[in-house]
Parts: C-alpha cells; sequence; structure tokens
C-alpha cells in the first residue's frame, strides 16, 4: 500500500455481493465503491474519501469484517471529474412500484370512474367525494384504507374487485372544517349500494376507534343499503360480533357526531344515522331500519324504497334534526353544526339593532307571535341553526352564537298551544339539553309558557314520564343556563323551562312583559274564585268582576312586582338582554 493511499472499510460483518468500481476509476465520497449484505439487507459502501481506485482488496463473495479494507483509493489532487461518481436519481423516472401504486390509486378516485361518476351526475348527486372536498377545508382529507377492496376473492377475480369496488364503498379519514379536526365516514352508493362488507366494517372500526381516541367530531354520510350478504372471504356466519355498532353509539355524548342522509339509507347504515346526535336529511330520501328486501323478506308485503320512511315522515316525526335542498345544503348545514363546536369561529357582522327586541313581543297579552325573530335578533348574524322544526312545534331548539359564545337555545312557541308543553315538545326539549350538557353549550332558555298540555287526551301520550324526563334532563344539567321570561310563566312548565325552578338558573331575568303564577291567571281566577262568580246573577256584572279579578291577578304576577319579593333576579330592559346572558355566562364558564 503505497503511503498516500486511503482505505475504505466495511461498516460491519456481512457478504461481498458487488463492486460496483474498477482499478483507476475516479470516484467521490458519494460513489459506492462496494455492496456488503448482512442479515439478508444490502449496504452501499461509499468511498471514504474521493481520488483514484488503485487496488481492491476483495472479491465478490468474500465475507468481511468490521474495518476489513475493500478498496484502496489515491486521494492526491488533480484527480479530475468522478468517472464512477454517484449522478443522482433522475427525478423524472417513475420507478415500476410507484407507477403500480399510482395506477391503483387513481382507479379509486372520480376521474378513474367516469361511467359512474356520470351516472351519479344525471341523478343531481354530487359523488361521495365530491362531498368530502365541499366539506373538509382543501388540501386536508387524510384517507385510511382507499385502496381497500371487497372480500370477495373467492368468488371474484382480484382486477374486478379493484375496479368496481373500491375503497370496499366506504370512505374512511380526517381532514378539517374551518380548521376543526374531524373525522369522516362516509358511504359510496355507486359501490356495492353503499352496503356494509367485512373489511369496510373494518374501516368503521378503525376510524371509530380513532374518533374516540383523539377526541374528534364525527359526520357520517349514510346512504347505503345496510349489510351485504355477499362477500365470501371469511368464515363468520351471522357477524353480530361486528363492534361498529356499539362503537358509535360509545361517541354518544364524547364527541359531536352528525349524519347526512341523502338518498336511500336503510338497515345497519341507518342504525348508524340513528346513533348521532343529529341526522340532516335530504328532499326525496327515505331513511328506514328496513329496505324494501328485509320487509318482503319478513313477509310484510313488497314496498317501494321511496315509501319506507320518506323525508315527510321523518321530518315530523322527529328523526331529522335538519331537512335540506340536496346534497350540498346538508353539508351546509354539517359544516354549521359543527361550527358550535369550533372557538376559532367569530361573528362575521354586527348583531340585530337590539331596540327591536322591545317591540317583538305584543302589547295584547293574549296575542300570539313568532319567537324565531326574538331568537334572530339575540344571536349572531346568520349563527342560528334551528334543529327538529318539523316536530315538538310548541319549543323551537337551536344552536346559536351570542357574542361569539356557542349557545343552545330553548324557547317556547306561543303559536302553537299558547305556548303550552305537550309530550312532543317536552322529548324534543328533554333530547336538546341532553345535547347541550353533552357538548359543553351553555342554555339560553326563553320561556312563554302557560305550562304543561293537560286533559284526557294529553294523558293518551304519557305526559307523566315524559314530562319527568324533561324535568330530569334541566335538574342533571352541569351547563350553566340562563332563563329569560318573554311573557308567561306559568307553572311545572315554566318551572320545567328554568331547569326544575326559578333559582335553578345562574340568573333569571324577566322582561317587563313577564306574568308569573302557579297557573294561568284566567283559570286560577275562575277556580279560586268560582263561588263568588257563581253569586253573581246578573251575567253582565259576573263577567265585569272575573275581568278585575284577573286584572289584579296579573297585577300580583307582573314581573315587577314577582322581583320586589326576590321569586326571580332582574326584570331588565329587553335592549340589553344579550348584553346580560353574555355577562352572566362569561361569570360562569
Amino acid at each position: 500500500m503505497n503511503p498516500s493511499e486511503a482505505a475504505t472499510t466495511s461498516p460491519l460483518r456481512g457478504t461481498v455481493v458487488a463492486i460496483p468500481v474498477q482499478v483507476g476509476d475516479t470516484v467521490s465520497t458519494t460513489t459506492g465503491v462496494a455492496v456488503v449484505e448482512s442479515m439478508k439487507m444490502e449496504h452501499i459502501v461509499r468511498a471514504e474519501s474521493a481520488g483514484h481506485v488503485t487496488a481492491i482488496a476483495v472479491n465478490i463473495g468474500d465475507t468481511v469484517d468490521v474495518s476489513q479494507p475493500l478498496v484502496y483509493i489515491d486521494p492526491r489532487a488533480d484527480t479530475g471529474p468522478a468517472t464512477a461518481a454517484d449522478a443522482g436519481p433522475d427525478l423524472d423516472r417513475i420507478r415500476p412500484e410507484l407507477a403500480e401504486a399510482l395506477a391503483r390509486i387513481a382507479g379509486t378516485l372520480d376521474a378513474g370512474r367516469p361511467d359512474a361518476v356520470a351516472k351519479r351526475h344525471a341523478q343531481g348527486r354530487l359523488t361521495i367525494r365530491e362531498s368530502l372536498d365541499r366539506l373538509l377545508d382543501d388540501g386536508s382529507f387524510v384517507e385510511y384504507g382507499g385502496l381497500t377492496i371487497a372480500a370477495q376473492r373467492l368468488r371474484r377475480q382480484v382486477d374486478d374487485l379493484i375496479a368496481k369496488t373500491p375503497a370496499d364503498g366506504l370512505l374512511t379519514g380526517t381532514g378539517t372544517v374551518d380548521g376543526l379536526p374531524v373525522a369522516v365516514l362516509a358511504y359510496d352508493y355507486t359501490v356495492l349500494a353503499g352496503t356494509q362488507g367485512l373489511h369496510n366494517h373494518q374501516k368503521t372500526d378503525r376510524l371509530l376507534e380513532l374518533a374516540a381516541r383523539q377526541r374528534l367530531p364525527l359526520v357520517l354520510f349514510a346512504e347505503g343499503g345496510g349489510g351485504r350478504p355477499g362477500d365470501t372471504d371469511t368464515s363468520a356466519v351471522a357477524l353480530l360480533t361486528v363492534t361498529s355498532f356499539r362503537m358509535m353509539a360509545k361517541l354518544s355524548g364524547t364527541v359531536p357526531t352528525v349524519a347526512v342522509v341523502a338518498g336511500y339509507c336503510f338497515a345497519g347504515n341507518a342504525a348508524l344515522a340513528g346513533s348521532c346526535d343529529v341526522i340532516i336529511g335530504t328532499e326525496g330520501s327515505s331513511l328506514g331500519m328496513g329496505g324494501p328486501a328485509m320487509i318482503e323478506g319478513g313477509g310484510l308485503g313488497t314496498v317501494a324504497p321511496q315509501d319506507v320512511g320518506p323525508m315527510d315522515v321523518q321530518w315530523a316525526n322527529g328523526v331529522l334534526g335538519r331537512l335540506a335542498a340536496d346534497d350540498a345544503a346538508a353539508i351546509d348545514d354539517a359544516r354549521h353544526y359543527l361550527s358550535f363546536f369550533n372557538p376559532a369561529v367569530a361573528a362575521a357582522q354586527p348583531p340585530a339593532d337590539q331596540r327591536l327586541l322591545r317591540h317583538l313581543v305584543p302589547e295584547n297579552r293574549l296575542r300570539v307571535y313568532d319567537v324565531r325573530p326574538i331568537i334572530e335578533t339575540l344571536a349572531d348574524p346568520g349563527s342560528v341553526l334551528e334543529l327538529r322544526g318539523g316536530f315538538g312545534a310548541g319549543v323551537i331548539t337551536a344552536l346559536a352564537r351570542i357574542e361569539g359564545t356557542a349557545v343552545g337555545l330553548l324557547a317556547n312557541n306561543s303559536q302553537h298551544l299558547g305556548g303550552a308543553i305537550d309530550a312532543d315538545a317536552a322529548d324534543k326539549a328533554t333530547d336538546f339539553l341532553a345535547l347541550c350538557d353533552a357538548h359543553r353549550l351553555p342554555v339560553v332558555s326563553l320561556c312563554d309558557t302557560p305550562g304543561f298540555m293537560v286533559g284526557p287526551d294529553a294523558e293518551k301520550t304519557a305526559t307523566v314520564r315524559r314530562f319527568g324526563a324533561m324535568f330530569r334532563a334541566g335538574a342533571t344539567l352541569s351547563v350553566p343556563m340562563v332563563l329569560v321570561v318573554l311573557r308567561k310563566a306559568y307553572g311545572l312548565g315554566a318551572m320545567a323551562m328554568a331547569g326544575g325552578d326559578m333559582h335553578a338558573p345562574i340568573a333569571t331575568l324577566s322582561w317587563p312583559t313577564g306574568e308569573f303564577g302557579g297557573m294561568g291567571l284566567e283559570g286560577a281566577v275562575r277556580l279560586g274564585f268560582r263561588k263568588e262568580l257563581d253569586a253573581i246573577a246578573d251575567p253582565a256584572e259576573r263577567e265585569q268582576a272575573y275581568q278585575n279579578l284577573v286584572a289584579a291577578a296579573y297585577e300580583q304576577g307582573k314581573a315587577l312586582n314577582i322581583a320586589s319579593v326576590f321569586e326571580i333576579d332582574a326584570v331588565i330592559d329587553p335592549a340589553t338582554t344579550r348584553a346580560t346572558i353574555t355577562a352572566a355566562l362569561n361569570h360562569h364558564c
């Protein structure tokens, strides 16, 4: 060895499997001069110095030890350009394994499925990937299991499954909505009618576990026909050990969940949708726990899919939280719902002139009115999202923001039964209070009720249990409630609107129009003064006496008098309601 020569040695024990240089080659420190295999892995040994290769100390097949010389290099100056240097990769070259992967991925995208996309568009529908594009922030979707295919290799060729069952009919992944991280579970009706298969359930469970662990709100696109009988690649028989439904139900109260039902949604798909906090349906869709095939199989006759749980039925019975015109509108509603759990969302414009609130309750205390303009005036512009508007008309339930704070708004509707709370309204209020409590949304209750609905017909609707449930929901609230009495606050119904009693809220406020009593004033007078009134023979005189008693009762029960004995906290100018609510919540949230 010449004193000026430097040895490049082996960094490990192994077998020489390649020597890509020859004596006389000019090398740099990026040049691989030998390849040594150890533990079935090949290690490129690069020149330790630039120069000319003067000698090769090993042969292919030799076993070498650590630090054993492999080649000798003369590092003297003026060696010229390296003749055996590593020129680096061709950045434009697509290697075979990458080309195969890119082709497979492209086949799962809309551009790779033109026939399915054209058919979907001909129906006036968005593809499921277009739906996710509308829901999620640009570039935020991270897909899980996009290359999965149906578990039907025993009956179909793999190439056919790749072409016809991309993602096994279910897109799963994570993304963001206005910066809020979310999980998405989206059935693709263009693949096997969006049915639930073996791998499909595995993907579902993977995502649900992730959503629970990371506390991610979940959006479910539920369109599909339920369980799929055609999967063959399993030894399972009944598949009643599937955990998807239990895992979905366990998310309740843990993270916000919202389902979009557009098209036909039956059986297992419907079961998942039914476990969500809110279901958003589109006009013309159907939602049912059993589809036409299951109904016919049960000997219940032949029915068309559009006749199983149509939207007018599910809107009126309270299944739907929102009814949207089409796919796009439903997705916009889902984004709106998620916004209430995103602390980064702020008011886009100034609120309405709060002086309007002084004029929205009629001066005639017996005149009905629409409470929705009051809600819209109180809330940040554009923030109100009413839920279950087709059901339980006696109360309005809505999510909104007040000075940027997300709240649940519960309000009596005097246009239905004079604001009396019937059984459906009680159910609606109960579920809404539970939703607010689960997701830490403070409650603003706008009270104008003569009480719970009573009478023989009312009792046929199980009012005792359903009204009791509303009391339980209020009594167990762990989030703050602010009560604002707009007008009537009578009896048990008013107490239920207050979370149990008038001192249960963190602040019990009344507008000057407020009136209070153990029951409606007119009824109280008729019952309490029946003997006195019956003793008056002249009908006109009796009516005048009755009116005088009612006026006296109103004077006794009006808000200012109630406040004077501290049964409520304050009587406020309606124009200050928004500011007072905000101040109260800021002290307790």
